[in-house]
């Protein structure tokens, strides 16, 4: 499946949601946990974070595209959001080492 590429203002939410300490720690966090993800109690005892802290930060992250959450009974997990990471990644390398001699289009975009 391909993924839609990232526009520059989605690119700099998802970076600003990570500029956060807590929340790049809780990224990294879920990006280790792999696909089936941490629910809130593990992530909450794993941080070491009150509850309504952690909330805030899921949220953040949630609305930036980079973690996803699923209901799962009684449980809500969390797992890093791996085609945003793929796309931010993307748009981040994209036209590296290219060169400078098209740079004043690339500002326009």
């Amino acid at each position: 499946m391909s993924q839609t590429p990232l526009q520059e203002q989605a690119a700099a939410d998802a970076l600003a949601a990570l500029g956060n300490r807590t929340r790049l720690r809780l990224f990294r966090l879920l990006v280790r946990a792999g696909h089936d993800g941490l629910n809130i109690g593990e992530i909450q005892a794993r941080l070491d974070i009150p509850a309504s802290t952690l909330a805030h930060h899921i949220a953040a992250l949630t609305q930036a595209g980079l973690i996803e959450q699923e209901r799962r009974g009684r449980e809500t997990r969390c797992r890093a959001g791996y085609g945003r990471m793929q796309a931010l990644l993307d748009y981040l390398s994209d036209k590296c080492c290219a060169g400078l001699a098209d740079i004043r289009d690339d500002a326009a975009a």
